[in-house]
């Protein structure tokens, strides 16, 4: 059977409490996620979220400067910030750097699935600080990153988690009410439930009709993905599916698009284990139901 934790649940439970508004992104976080970050463009603040006994709470506010050319990274060069769901990928050393990376650095993980799905490329977007000697940044500084000040930067360097934090970047904070908020939530969480469950007793049938007819994954199409999966997963005697660790973003660009990211177990006869981490994301239709569209790893 599968294998929820009660954990899973905790944060519907207190966030039902809470009545003042939330950023409608914030859907879930689990245990392993304390913190998100969200660069609100048009007021260039760096906004620090946690999660708390209480639900998920504004901690700090901080200045920012973004890419000079503003907002919507399309390519290398255009010294744009991109828009959307990235995490922190790891910290770097910048005492041998250029100093305008100033006291450290974190790498995102642009471009994302959803960058590439849309053909967007380029890379090296950072959140970093800046040139010591170089006064104070105005907004539209770098050529894309995301630049602090030094001091803000390093109060905040504790939160920042390679691999887990995320940073959302959006042009402004959409704030609604936490039903709201509650009702996607529950609503996703059951959609990766039934993906589970499908994959657990074998139903193929159920488990790709949870795929978007529009999916592509490694350069596939739907129907070429289906096949895969079909000699793939459909072949394998699974015993149990484990969904754990979840965390539901909305993305702050795409209207009704939506990224869970699991650790995923699966366990087979043989009494063999593959565990890995898998993001999806998910886009509502019309009739409210929920859908694949892409699809990724870490």
């Amino acid at each position: 059977m599968l294998k929820f934790l009660a954990a899973l649940f905790l944060l519907s439970i207190t966030a039902s409490l809470v009545a003042e508004p939330v950023p409608a992104w914030l859907l879930r976080l689990p245990e392993s996620t304390t913190t998100v970050f969200i660069a609100e463009t048009s007021t260039s603040s760096f906004h620090r979220f946690d999660r708390t006994a209480h639900g998920v709470q504004e901690i700090r506010e901080d200045d920012m400067s973004i890419g000079q050319a503003g907002t919507g990274k399309q390519h290398a060069g255009d010294r744009r910030t991109p828009l959307g769901i990235y995490f922190v990928t790891e910290q770097l050393d910048t005492s041998r750097l250029h100093e305008k990376y100033g006291a450290t650095a974190f790498p995102l993980d642009y471009p994302n699935a959803w960058d590439r799905r849309q053909g967007r490329s380029g890379d090296g977007i950072w959140v970093h600080g800046v040139d010591a000697n170089g006064g104070v940044r105005p907004p539209l500084d770098t050529d894309g990153c995301i630049a602090l000040p030094n001091e803000q930067l390093l109060e905040l360097e504790p939160f920042f988690e390679p691999n887990t934090t995320p940073v959302l970047i959006s042009r402004e904070i959409d704030w609604v009410e936490a039903e709201q908020a509650a009702a996607i939530r529950d609503a996703l969480e059951s959609a990766v439930a039934e993906w589970a469950v499908s994959l657990e007793k074998g139903d193929m049938f159920s488990w790709l009709d949870l795929y978007d007819e529009a999916f592509e994954h490694w350069g596939m199409n739907k129907a070429e993905w289906s096949a895969f999966s079909l000699e793939t997963f459909g072949e394998r005697a699974i015993t149990a599916v484990t969904v754990s660790d979840l965390l539901l973003l909305g993305d702050p660009v795409e209207d009704g698009l939506y990224l869970s990211r699991f650790r995923l177990e699966i366990s087979e006869g043989d009494a063999r284990k593959v565990i890995a981490v898998r993001r999806m994301y998910w886009r509502r239709s019309e009739s409210g139901a929920y859908k694949i569209i892409a699809e990724d790893s870490g």
